[in-house]
């Protein structure tokens, strides 16, 4: 028997070996820099993974679950269970269910019920799906604990959501109360009050605590889709609410010390994103594109200058971090050029990825051929003051759009939105399922095309 895995990170890993445990052949795919686990056999390509599997399991995270199936489904044998364990909505697991299934695969919505670094292979279930009794077997093989619900695609997930209400509440609250006791210096009072209520005392703390702060950035996703659940059942969700809130600030804090959230967002359409967040961030569109096929995705360093003078932009510059995006108030200024050639070289240098300017820039051509990209209102080639005043670090309007330091940046041929560091996380999943959803109804449009030809 063989098991392709996609996604090869912590539970990647530890359904790798109770799969090998098994005498299962692992084949295994993920794009990522990740260890590959021992015993498996690791592909570049999501078709060589999955070709000639008997069970396919998707550990992808959800933002990429419909295209990790939709690689996939041209290479699937017939009858095989393709197993999604994400812990995305019901309509996500829906949309990977069609496209699967129009591949002859049968579909299991496997939710995670437990904890897989503690539990392994064995972690509790509940699935759903029209091969939710094929994926019960396989997974009971293993020593897990299955809740076979049959029904349909997203019903097991519904189900990890009603559950999560709960637990990610507790892991949130658990975060809250201990950060308060540390505020309090009260820190290892407030652990033992918690402990005494825990059935798994201070080691039960330990774990929800830190495990919310580690995987907050997947967690905030599920919790607001927790949100969206209870809302849909009537329930208005105060605490769900709160706990989502906790959750994104949380993921929002690890994400300025990674490069996780900036990776998530590659390749994802301003389009899509405004269109997720009901078009709120735009910049207007005389902000453009410098040279065809620039793409930066970053966080904001934030500049204020008056008209035509770049003496801020210099001191930002000097404090410009990898990954960040200088964003510039210009004062929509299109007589004086604020930065060409030169400038965007010592940018690179600082690992800046681009910059926004509501105002002009110049040496298009040069920022082409190294390609940096530029959103600016015009090109050109007269040169800028050095004068000030200025300001950097502060809140700047750019394109009738606020934009704080911190904020994410992600401009591409059609133009420039900026998210609020807090809505970040809400946001790459409202884009992802944006993404899917065009994506299938294209696929469905061109179908049609062709049967009527």
């Amino acid at each position: 028997m063989k098991v392709a895995i996609l996604g090869l990170g912590e539970a990647g890993s530890l359904y790798s070996s109770g799969f090998l445990g098994k005498g299962w052949e692992v084949t295994g795919f993920d794009p990522a820099d990740t260890a590959t686990p021992a015993g498996v056999l690791r592909f570049d390509h999501v078709a060589d993974t999955v070709r000639g599997a008997d069970l396919v399991l998707s550990l992808t995270s959800a933002k990429v679950a419909v295209r990790a199936a939709t690689d996939a489904a041209p290479h699937l044998s017939d009858g095989i269970c393709y197993a999604d364990m994400n812990a995305a909505p019901a309509e996500i697991k829906a949309q990977v269910a069609d496209v699967v299934g129009a591949a002859g695969a049968s579909f299991a919505d496997v939710a995670v019920v437990g904890s897989v670094p503690t539990h392994g292979a064995r972690t509790a279930l509940v699935i759903s799906g029209d091969g939710s009794a094929s994926a019960t077997a396989h997974f009971e093989a293993l020593g897990a604990s299955v809740e076979d619900i049959a029904g349909a695609p997203g019903d097991a997930s519904n189900r990890k959501l009603l559950r999560s209400t709960f637990m990610k509440g507790l892991g949130a609250l658990i975060v809250e109360s201990v950060d308060a006791g540390v505020a309090a210096d009260a820190e290892q009072w407030v652990r033992a009050q918690i402990a005494g209520e825990l059935s798994g005392s201070f080691s039960a703390l330990d774990r929800l605590r830190d495990g919310t702060r580690k995987h907050a950035a997947r967690r905030s996703v599920e919790a607001a889709a927790s949100v969206e659940l209870l809302d849909t059942l009537g329930v208005r969700p105060v605490l769900a609410s709160a706990t989502a809130e906790v959750h994104r600030t949380l993921a929002d804090a690890n994400g300025r010390a990674t490069d996780e959230l900036l990776e998530a967002y590659a390749g994802l359409p301003v389009a899509n994103i405004g269109d997720a967040r009901q078009r709120m961030g735009m910049v207007d569109s005389g902000i453009h594109a410098m040279w065809k096929g620039a793409r930066i995705v970053g966080r904001a360093r934030t500049v204020w200058t008056r008209a035509g003078d770049n003496k801020a932009l210099h001191q930002a510059l000097a404090k410009v971090q990898p990954g960040e995006v200088i964003v510039i108030n210009g004062q929509g200024d299109q007589n004086r050029a604020l930065m060409g050639e030169l400038i965007a070289e010592r940018a690179r240098s600082r690992g800046c990825v681009g910059m926004i300017i509501d105002g002009a820039a110049r040496d298009i051509d040069v920022l082409q051929e190294i390609g940096f990209g530029v959103w600016a209102r015009a090109v050109n080639p007269s040169g800028p003051y050095k004068d000030g005043p200025g300001k950097i670090d502060v809140p700047v309007a750019v394109g009738g759009v606020v934009c704080a330091p911190g904020d994410l940046v992600v401009a591409d041929d059609d133009g420039v939105i900026i998210i609020p560091a807090a809505e970040a996380f809400t946001s790459l999943a409202g884009g992802r399922a944006v993404e899917a959803d065009e994506a299938q109804r294209r696929a469905a449009i061109i179908a049609a095309r062709k049967v009527a030809a």
